[in-house]
């Protein structure tokens, strides 16, 4: 008893991990000028984009990996009420009918020299048993059940957000893709213009056949891209019509240009809050503190077990007088368990518990460090990926004007082919480079969105870790194995 009363004056709290050196005071890439709003919980409305937002939407409600974790919620829950059911009594009801002959038979009897006998037994009978939870066994696995709950509602939450930002990402992708496309038709047409200037510069004899096959040959190789570019639109469009549950040929885009989507400004709140608005770090959270209940019933699957258990019911040798008085029954009593010896089994499933537990404690705590990590990377590629657009957009220009004023000098005969091959190429690539940058703005963005928790948020009432100045017990480090938690 006395060692019964130690072990179930443990707390029951699960580890506290949360200290100030887990948490930064500040955002390194945040601009000190910037307003720290957090994401709305419909951030991806901020793009302006209908269509986008009608992808997210189906993707939110069809997607299967979600149908998936719906269900494992459901599985969680099953959990639940199967832990609760040791919390009350169990009833169940017997009936019996039964008839035993003895001596029966034309052989038996003239062997024997005794008449046949026949029996009959009719009975119900009501058992009700109800284990007494004295050290909080099955208040502890109904805690872990309930932690798995939250754990798999978590996830569920995680892997939404996770698939917001790829529907997004993946849209964006074949927006860039055929923007890439109608640069090489453009690409294309103006080939052809200068190839035609030198056809006739060939026939006027004022250039070799060297200028028309190298113009040829330019040609050539540009239409060369647009199979490839085909392909992984192809390739794009197979995987958002997975992401957003349908039939890739019932999928529909009619956008053609990413220019048309706006591009969010988005900045973080206080570090403070991020713990509490991210649902991968709330699933760490939880299975931590599922993993705590879990080593206390560990320690209380060490103590003696209690149960009380009776019946009533009726018994009698006819089904007619089954319910009168005399046939009445009856029993109660208790019961003790106690482990004597098992070969260790007790001992290696607390052991278990508490590497799990310790395990956890450093899964949640990695979980952090990558929350900071992700937000502090998505910071530094919005801000880098917005610097390169804007050089690359000045670089276009200017190698629009160079490709002008080489054709124009080409046309006039002040230049030779190879400027124009050289201001060609220039601008084709600097075209391409500048829908990559967009499209690694626009991704950077929905990444810092993703890596905010996408406007979600911890419920108060599910939190089980709070900022505390020091830890209760360094269970990382391999602090006190039994006792304080």
């Amino acid at each position: 008893m006395a060692l019964g009363a130690l072990l179930t004056g443990c707390a029951t709290r699960p580890p506290q991990v949360l200290t100030p050196q887990w948490i930064p005071k500040h955002f390194v890439g945040q601009s000190p000028a910037a307003a720290r709003v957090w994401p709305h919980v419909r951030w991806w409305r901020r793009f302006e984009c209908p269509e986008l937002s009608n992808l997210i939407e189906r993707a939110r409600t069809s997607n299967r990996d979600l149908a998936a974790a719906a269900a494992r919620i459901q599985e969680a829950q099953a959990e639940v009420t199967i832990e609760r059911s040791a919390l009350f009594p169990q009833l169940d009801l017997q009936a019996s009918g039964e008839r035993i002959g003895e001596g029966s038979g034309a052989l038996s009897s003239s062997v024997q020299g005794q008449p046949s006998l026949t029996v009959n037994s009719f009975g119900l009978i009501g058992n009700a048993s109800y284990g007494l939870d004295v050290w909080g066994l099955a208040r502890d696995n109904l805690r872990s059940a309930e932690e798995g709950v939250h754990s798999a509602r978590f996830a569920s939450e995680a892997l939404a957000l996770t698939v917001t930002g790829d529907v997004a990402d993946t849209y964006f992708n074949i927006l860039a893709i055929r923007k890439e496309i109608a640069i090489t038709r453009e690409n294309i047409t103006a080939i052809d213009e200068i190839l035609n200037v030198v056809r006739l510069k060939v026939k006027a004899g004022t250039v070799s056949h060297l200028d028309l096959a190298q113009e040829q040959a330019q040609v050539e190789a540009v239409k060369a891209q647009l199979p490839g570019l085909r392909q992984q639109e192809i390739a794009w469009r197979a995987a958002l019509a997975v992401l957003v549950g349908m039939p890739v040929e019932s999928l529909r885009l009619p956008a053609k240009d990413s220019q048309t989507v706006r591009v969010p400004a988005v900045q973080p709140g206080l570090p403070s809050e991020l713990l509490v608005r991210r649902p991968d770090v709330a699933q760490a959270e939880a299975n931590l503190a599922a993993a705590h209940a879990n080593l206390q019933a560990a320690r209380a699957a060490f103590l003696p077990q209690f149960a009380l258990g009776g019946s009533v019911g009726f018994s009698s040798a006819a089904a007619s007088a089954l319910l009168h008085g005399p046939s009445f029954l009856w029993d109660a009593g208790a019961q003790m368990i106690q482990t004597i010896f098992d070969g260790g089994k007790l001992i290696g499933q607390d052991d278990l518990a508490y590497a799990t537990q310790k395990a956890l404690v450093a899964a949640y705590e990695n979980a952090i460090l990558n929350a900071y990590a992700d937000v502090e990377t998505a910071l530094g590629q919005v801000r880098n990926a917005e610097h390169e657009e804007a050089r690359l957009r000045d670089e276009v220009a200017a190698a629009h004007k160079a490709f002008q004023i080489g054709a124009l000098q080409y046309r006039e005969g002040t230049a030779g082919l190879l400027t124009v091959l050289q201001t060609q190429q220039t601008l084709f690539a600097a075209r391409n480079q500048l829908v990559q940058a967009r499209l690694a703005r626009m991704q950077a963005v929905v990444h810092l969105y993703v890596a905010l928790g996408g406007g979600w948020k911890e419920p108060p009432l599910d939190r089980t870790q709070f900022i505390a100045s020091r830890p209760a017990a360094d269970l990382s480090t391999g602090g006190a194995r039994r006792g304080g938690s």
